[in-house]
């Protein structure tokens, strides 16, 4: 993949195990195959994004396949969307589960690359992905030239708009997932007084046109120790108290619901 230096927004060449622009900034490739192209003064704390422990949880779970409906639906339809040559993004890709769903979706000609402010999560993505480019870097200054890319994917990930619309190509297309109404809601019901469904209003992503919304509803039937590691995936694993987590940690089984919103939006 293709890359901007962070510090001075002049390309990179690779040269050897080495990425560098005219200006001399240099970034070296970690033995994993990643590179980290977040500069310590971008930076908003010593490792940012989630921690060790975190990436393992979610690693467990997604390995379980509990998920993986998802997984499949967005793989396919970038697939659909996209050309075979096509250079894709995944923001906030963690440990790259979907990234390399949408990478074999796309086959060998595509270039797909994984980014994450998280060292140890892109660590994680790149050893046991080794067919994809990923880097650690702020969704916020994305580290690729204007029109750069064919496709992004954006699950859940905070990511500025103007970037999007400044790094994917004009007719290239956005993929957006976010929490549906009732995404786990008996997880909520657990911690809250009054439940409330998700608000899934559609946000404003200037320079793009929506073309699609799909809802992916299903119900999740979790053993207690996935359910432990599903709510320590969330933000509600904030407000949740030790009775909570007990509870769930003693369940044999805890049935809950998956609903996401899917959105396609293209580039004008």
């Amino acid at each position: 993949m293709d890359y901007l230096c962070p510090l001075c927004q002049q390309p990179l060449t690779q040269v050897h195990h080495s990425w560098r622009c005219a200006q001399q900034h240099q970034f070296d490739r970690a033995k994993e195959g990643y590179v980290n192209l977040l500069p310590v003064q971008h930076k908003r704390s010593k490792e940012p994004g989630d921690s060790a422990e975190m990436m393992q949880a979610r690693r467990q779970f997604l390995d379980a396949g509990y998920y993986q409906p998802l997984r499949q639906h967005v793989a396919s339809l970038l697939a659909q969307q996209l050309p075979a040559t096509a250079s894709v993004l995944d923001i906030g890709c963690g440990e790259g589960y979907y990234t390399a769903a949408v990478a074999d979706a796309l086959g060998e000609q595509a270039r797909v690359c994984g980014l994450d402010v998280a060292k140890v999560a892109i660590r994680a993505a790149a050893k046991r992905y080794r067919q994809i480019d990923f880097c650690v870097a702020s969704s916020h200054r994305l580290p690729f030239a204007d029109a750069a890319l064919d496709g992004v994917l954006r699950i859940y990930a905070p990511c500025k708009a103007d970037e999007l619309a400044r790094v994917i190509r004009s007719g290239g297309c956005l993929l957006t997932v976010t929490p549906g109404p009732r995404h786990l809601m008996q997880f909520k019901a657990l911690i809250y007084a009054q439940v409330k469904l998700h608000d899934t209003q559609q946000e404003s992503l200037p320079g793009f046109t929506l073309e699609t919304e799909q809802q992916l509803a299903y119900p999740l039937t979790l053993s207690g120790e996935d359910a432990v590691t599903l709510l320590q995936m969330t933000p509600f694993a904030w407000r949740a108290s030790a009775q909570v987590w007990q509870t769930l940690r003693d369940s044999a089984q805890f049935s809950s619901e998956a609903d996401f919103i899917v959105r396609l939006w293209r580039r004008d």
